[in-house]
């Protein structure tokens, strides 16, 4: 009787304990032994294995099943948990910094995610921003030397921290924040060390400051030294307005309560003639009393219709749609001071008397005849421009303004086959025009709202907050999707804010330099 190999059993033995049907079968032909022979040698493996076992086999049976449910537990633990390592929490803690959100803010959210147990303290989280704030400094010192010289028009002003002023410069069109510097005063002295790094600045647009107009003055004559051009000076219409509104207010106030003590008069006069008594006196002060307060307001309605002018001075285009031009507005402005009388409005005819209150009109003058040359053609391109406004902004007449702008766009053509292309240029000239300094004071609400939150907004937290609005991608609006450093005309291959601030200053200059 052949005997069989060790190797022959414990294959016999798999094949029976495997379950596959036709395995044992298949095997017992291949060992040269009958089927029942497999079983008996499976019967015999699986006794031995028995008699073998570990004693402890019910035990670590138990072991190995606790485990399985742990690392089940473990992985449902991970599929719910936020990967949030220190680097992560550096950023959060930087990013919400710099979106005005304060320190104890920015811990408070942390411990939200991590557990209060996990969670960084106050101090450590204000010593990572802190170092973000230092590197945001140096990264900012490479891209002032190439963003500055980008600006063509920039807007200025100043907001007070405490007893210290920042200096803002802002460029209007991309919102690019290029100057956010923390002085001890806002001097001539001061204003044009800040100025003198804008080298291509055509236009700037500020409000009248003793300091800001001498740093300009100063500026200019220094650009006159090197062979540079002088910047125009625009004196913009916003502190203007605002000068007014309160002027226009105290009227209406005044108005209101010559009304109230009239209408107190007509009931005066009620009571008397409903006691029987005699009304003459009473109805004789109602009347001086109505009579004044109808002066007061006619008086108001006047000089919100004179303002009112004095604004359409300042506006693009005319109510009829023709352009407007820094000679006709002069003549308006000028017609328009006599009937602001008294000292109250002393200040606002000042403004409105300013020659630099106009530089935008004679600025875009100029642009547009550098946009297109043929003033036929450009005439009937603005009348477009204005038509299409008029349509965008209408809401009961828009079957008429589209037959008009079908009409016009008609004339266009007949005078320049290709006037898309003059039309783009001049549509981009209006776009670009600057009458006020809106922009810089858009960008304080936000500086002030970040001082709320701080106790003591320093420069480098003033420059972290900078780099973070310049690289940051506005949600809506004409601006919508893009940051303002790529309007500004920035070239890096990446904008990202948090990978920017972590660039070595070597790499980034040599990113800028090629």
């Amino acid at each position: 009787m052949r005997k069989l190999s060790e190797a022959t059993w414990f294959s016999n033995a798999f094949a029976v304990c495997s379950g596959i049907w036709g395995k044992v079968s298949e095997l017992a032909a291949e060992n040269q032994c009958s089927r029942q022979t497999a079983y008996r040698q499976a019967a015999i493996a699986r006794e031995a294995l028995e008699r073998r076992r570990d004693p402890r086999y019910e035990e670590l049976l138990a072991e190995k099943n606790r485990l399985a449910q742990e690392n089940c537990e473990l992985w449902e633990a991970y599929a719910d948990s936020v990967h949030f390592s220190e680097e992560r929490q550096i950023e959060f803690a930087a990013r919400a910094t710099a979106m005005g959100v304060s320190l104890s803010q920015t811990q408070e959210l942390l411990a939200v995610v991590l557990g209060t147990a996990q969670a960084p303290s106050r101090s450590q989280v204000g010593r990572w921003v802190q170092a973000a704030a230092q590197k945001a400094a140096e990264i900012l010192k490479i891209l002032d030397r190439v963003t500055r010289p980008l600006a063509v028009c920039v807007c200025l002003d100043e907001i007070f921290f405490r007893r210290d002023p920042v200096l803002v410069v802002v460029e209007p069109n991309s919102m690019a924040w290029l100057a956010g510097e923390r002085t001890a005063d806002r001097s001539g002295t001061t204003w044009h060390r800040v100025l003198r790094p804008f080298q291509n600045v055509e236009l700037a647009v500020s409000d009248a400051g003793t300091g800001l107009q001498k740093g300009l003055r100063d500026w200019n004559a220094q650009r006159q030294q090197t062979g540079a051009p002088a910047v125009q000076a625009s004196l913009e219409i916003f502190h203007t307005d605002k000068e007014a509104q309160p002027l226009l207010a105290a009227n209406w106030k005044k108005a209101e309560a010559l009304w109230e003590k009239a209408e107190a008069c007509d009931r005066k006069v009620a009571r008397h003639q409903q006691q029987g008594r005699d009304a003459r006196g009473a109805s004789a002060a109602a009347w001086r009393a109505w009579q004044t307060a109808q002066d007061a307001f006619h008086a108001a309605e006047t000089e919100d219709a004179v303002w009112g002018r004095a604004k359409t001075a300042f506006s693009l285009f005319l109510p009829d749609g023709i352009p407007n031009t820094e000679a006709s507005a002069r003549a308006e402005l000028q017609a328009v001071c006599p009937l602001l009388p008294g000292d109250r409005w002393a200040k606002v005819r000042r403004m409105l008397e300013d020659p630099r209150a106009l530089t935008f009109l004679k600025r875009m003058q100029e642009q547009l005849e550098l946009a297109e040359p043929k003033a036929a053609l450009r005439e009937e391109l603005l009348r477009l421009k204005w038509l299409r406004a008029q349509f965008r902004e209408s809401q009961n007449d828009a079957a008429r303004l589209t037959s008009l702008v079908a009409v016009q766009e008609t004339i266009c053509h007949k005078l320049c086959p290709d006037w898309t292309t003059s039309y783009d240029r001049v549509a981009q000239v209006l776009q670009t025009t600057v009458r006020a300094s809106s922009a810089v004071e858009c960008m304080n609400s936000v500086i002030r709202m970040h001082q709320a939150r701080h106790r003591n907004l320093t420069q480098p937290l003033l420059d972290l907050k900078r780099l973070y609005w310049n690289t940051r991608r506005f949600r809506e609006g004409k601006r919508k999707a893009a940051s303002p450093y790529k309007l500004l005309g920035l070239k890096l291959p990446d904008l990202d804010f948090w990978r920017l601030l972590n660039t070595d200053p070597a790499t980034l200059t040599q990113q800028l330099s090629t």
